[in-house]
């Protein structure tokens, strides 16, 4: 918004040295704002999403050879362990890919 109320200044009001001063002014006035909104906005970690999960334990339902279910959270996903883990085991869930959770026995 700064920058637009410069570009109007800089047309129709300022002469002509003072005019770039404006647009720069105003331009840099904007590229600031911008980027304190987004330093802002990402510097925490995801609270929603899949990559929340990360990190989180699980139990397993079923055993993974090397697929099964698993039980994060209340809820039921799909897991990956390579090592193969039996039902009933606590787990941790490394890595999210798609919608398949990879994890690691404890």
């Amino acid at each position: 918004m700064v920058f637009l109320v410069a570009l109007g200044l800089a047309i129709f009001v300022l002469p002509s040295p003072w005019s770039w001063i404006g647009l720069g002014l105003g331009a840099a006035i904007e590229l600031g704002e911008a980027s304190f909104w987004w330093w802002l906005s990402h510097r925490r970690k995801p609270a929603v999403g899949v990559e929340t999960l990360v990190g989180a334990s699980a139990t397993t339902l079923s055993s993974c050879q090397p697929y099964g279910q698993v039980r994060v959270r209340g809820e039921s996903w799909r897991a990956r362990c390579d090592a193969g883990v039996d039902a009933g085991v606590v787990v941790e869930v490394v890595a999210v890919e798609e919608l398949t959770l990879v994890v690691v026995g404890r």
